[in-house]
């Protein structure tokens, strides 16, 4: 008796004579140059991206470079105008002198009562532009706000207190302009 079963077909002889029909041949280069194509593909696509990038990149470059030369120009102006706010507080001081020196038969109170509204207006400018006066009087002595002339003995006034102010000193803003000149009582 004999083994009945239906023949199974051999893969190999399958591969082979698919190998050489001309349909398959056609199908495998199809599949070959797939790949090829999808490459080109991905290329041209990675290619318009860096373009892309770049042209964002020299944007960002320039807008930088822009806003470093507006700074700059900023920072010109500011050197150049920055006392502009000052120099407008200063001009109705300037007026009231040019008016007191216009007057032709002024008196001596008429004067002093000029120099009083002047001075008052230059006050005024002062105090609006953070100018400050260091007047010391009896206060201690401190180096980095008072500039000692001199030291003298003194039984009212404690030792390293000043005695008197020879000449009041400025502040803009907590800083020094001008050290006020003082005499220091002795220890």
């Amino acid at each position: 008796m004999q083994d009945q079963r239906p023949e199974q077909p051999d893969p190999l002889k399958a591969a082979a004579s698919e190998a050489a029909s001309p349909d398959t041949q056609a199908t495998n280069e199809s599949v070959d140059a797939d790949p090829m194509a999808s490459l080109a593909t991905d290329l041209a696509t990675a290619q318009g991206k860096v373009q892309e990038l770049q042209d964002a990149f020299l944007r960002a470059k320039a807008d930088a470079e822009n806003i470093r030369r507006r700074s700059q120009e900023d920072i010109s102006k500011a050197h150049k105008y920055g006392i502009e706010n000052f120099a407008e507080s200063l001009v109705p001081v300037m007026d009231s002198l040019n008016a007191a020196l216009a007057v032709d038969n002024a008196t001596l109170d008429s004067y002093r009562e000029g120099i009083e509204i002047t001075k008052r207006q230059l006050s005024a400018a002062f105090e609006k532009n953070r100018l400050l006066e260091i007047d010391p009087a009896g206060e201690k002595f401190d180096p980095h706000k008072h500039q000692a002339i001199s030291m003298l003995p003194s039984e009212t006034v404690a030792p390293g207190h000043i005695i008197s102010v020879l000449q009041k000193g400025y502040l803009i803003a907590e800083r020094v302009l001008r050290p006020a000149l003082v005499v220091v009582s002795q220890s």
